[in-house]
C-alpha cells in the first residue's frame, strides 16, 4: 500500500510540475538571474507613466479619491441628492472650505493630497450634481 501510495503522490507531482530549464548554457543561468521586476526611481529617464497634461475631471477625483466615502455613504458622508441639499444651501465657499480643510469624518482634500483645489471644487460640483 505504501508503494501505490509514494506512485500515486509521484504521478500526481509530476502532472503538474512546471517544466524548470536547468541546463547551464549561459542563456539559461541569465534567464534564472534575471529581476523578477523594476524599480523606478525619481529622475530616471526610463519608461514611467505619464504625468497629467492637465487638471482632472471632477468625476476622476471622484472615481480616484472620493467614491470610497462619498459612494457608499461611509462616515455619515452625502450620498444622495437629498444628503447635498442641506450642504448645498451653506453656499458653495463653504463646501470648498469643508473639502479642503477638512470638517468632521472628513480629511483635508478627502485624502486627495495631490488634488488642486480646482479639482476639489470639479470634484464637489460633480458630486452635488448627481
Amino acid at each position: 500500500m505504501k508503494k501505490l501510495s509514494a506512485a500515486l503522490l509521484l504521478l500526481a507531482t509530476t502532472a503538474y510540475a512546471q517544466a524548470y530549464d536547468n541546463s547551464l548554457t549561459e542563456d539559461a543561468i541569465k534567464k534564472r538571474l534575471a529581476p523578477i521586476g523594476s524599480v523606478y526611481l525619481e529622475g530616471d529617464k526610463a519608461a514611467a507613466a505619464a504625468e497629467p497634461t492637465g487638471p482632472r475631471s471632477g468625476e476622476q477625483v471622484y472615481q480616484a479619491a472620493c467614491f470610497a466615502c462619498h459612494g457608499t455613504g461611509a462616515l455619515g458622508a452625502p450620498k444622495s441628492a437629498d444628503d447635498w441639499a442641506p450642504r448645498i444651501a451653506k453656499g458653495k465657499d463653504t463646501l470648498l472650505d469643508h473639502a479642503l480643510n477638512g470638517f468632521n469624518a472628513m480629511p483635508p482634500k478627502g485624502t486627495c493630497m495631490d488634488c488642486s483645489e480646482d479639482e476639489i471644487s470639479a470634484a464637489i460640483d460633480f458630486m452635488t450634481s448627481k
